[in-house]
């Protein structure tokens, strides 16, 4: 791979965007590209199209979205049905710049098409975020395609400098002052989504959204158990099964509130995207999974858990500690070391001590706060992709 160079200006117009999304797993794969596909129209003037394999998965994200249509526009963004391979190409002329988003691979018949068009497109490999040192270094490095005059850039999301940074709206910050400063905005919150007044001030309140999980049941034993009230909230989804199990019930469906001594437990509907901040912003602690709801969490300022995606022969765990470098880096030696062990046990190594965790909770609530100060001179995502496209389409 060598450094990538500009290529044939555009005209004046918007500039065009296609964004491809292969849906493997979940819903992390389309919740960045549907966060980026807003950004880059809402906030960059883009005209975007997003090609998914999965409207299904998309509209738990995206309640408006019709999921048997074939094409749709929603935000001002042409949304299709990536049914076959050759689907895009055939029906649609080339995008300025052309996102394959996590090495999801273009239709052949798409990439015929760019290889054939006037100007060359800027085509991009959206890679998974990875905290690991070596991201800056292949950040931006280009890839030959074998038959075409074509390059591939990749474009590495990161927490440090030298990446491409994460997603970020530019009203972000506003909107969670203004919600956390706001008891009206907090009580409505609470009403809406538990149908209870919000939980008194002694509470520490958890939001847990997480795959499924052994060492769960040893947290909510620990939660019963505590000496402090301890409310979660948990967004419907695949850890419902083992809070129904603990509790004893037949299910822990959407609407659920269960106690257990000093547990008190409410089972959330599934979130649609723009409203899981709120639910981060109304909680102390968060647990978090895979790639878009960790990312949240950073932005959100509270102490966070994160539990990544699982990978064969533990290949995830030098990412999570890459993270961890990098989040818990200014923390003194206890609170790091305690927030390393948790970590850790969350996702598979040793047992969780939430008495351990919770006696550094004043020191990780400031690191919390400092840490998204720090990942925002990062730059967001969408802006530092647009600075560089305007770079390679001048």
């Amino acid at each position: 791979m060598s450094s990538a160079q500009p290529v044939s200006a555009p005209s004046s117009a918007p500039i065009a965007c296609d964004i491809f999304c292969a849906v493997i797993d979940n819903f992390g794969d389309i919740g960045v590209c549907w966060r980026l596909a807003r950004q880059l129209a809402h906030e960059h003037g883009w005209q975007v199209r997003v090609f998914v394999d999965d409207l299904h998965a998309f509209q738990k994200l995206c309640p408006a979205l019709a999921p048997d249509r074939a094409r749709q526009t929603l935000d001002g963004i042409v949304i299709e049905h990536w049914r076959e391979p050759a689907h895009a190409g055939e029906t649609l002329e080339v995008a300025d710049v052309v996102i394959e988003a996590f090495a999801c691979e273009l239709p052949p018949v798409y990439i015929t098409a760019m290889a054939g068009r006037e100007r060359a497109p800027l085509w991009l490999n959206l890679e998974y975020l990875s905290a690991e040192d070596w991201v800056a270094d292949f950040h931006l490095r280009l890839s030959p395609h074998p038959r075409y005059a074509l390059s591939k850039t990749f474009f590495f999301p990161g927490l440090g400098p030298g990446t491409g940074g994460v997603l970020k709206e530019r009203h972000l910050d506003a909107a969670r002052a203004a919600f956390e400063s706001s008891p009206a905005a907090r009580a409505e919150w609470w009403l809406k989504a538990t149908g209870q007044t919000p939980p008194p001030a002694s509470a520490t309140v958890v939001s847990l959204f997480a795959y499924e999980n052994p060492a769960v049941e040893s947290l909510l034993a620990q939660w019963r158990d505590g000496a402090a009230p301890v409310v979660l909230l948990v967004p419907e989804g695949r850890i419902s099964g083992a809070l129904a199990r603990f509790f004893g019930l037949p299910s822990f469906a959407a609407g659920t509130r269960a106690e257990r001594g000093n547990l008190t437990a409410h089972a959330l509907a599934f979130t649609e995207q723009t409203g899981y901040d709120a639910l981060l912003w109304a909680s102390d602690i968060n647990f978090v999974r895979g790639e878009d709801s960790f990312v949240r969490a950073q932005w959100a300022a509270k102490p966070f858990v994160w539990h990544i995606y699982p990978q064969a022969d533990d290949a995830h765990l030098p990412k999570l500690d890459a993270a961890l470098a990098h989040y818990t880096r200014t923390l003194p030696a206890a609170a790091r070391h305690a927030l390393e062990r948790f970590w850790h046990a969350w996702n598979g190594v040793g047992q969780p001590d939430w008495a351990q965790f919770q006696r550094h909770y004043p020191m990780l609530k400031q690191r919390a706060a400092e840490w998204a100060v720090e990942l925002a001179r990062v730059g967001d995502l969408a802006g530092n992709l647009t600075s560089f496209a305007k770079s390679q389409l001048k």
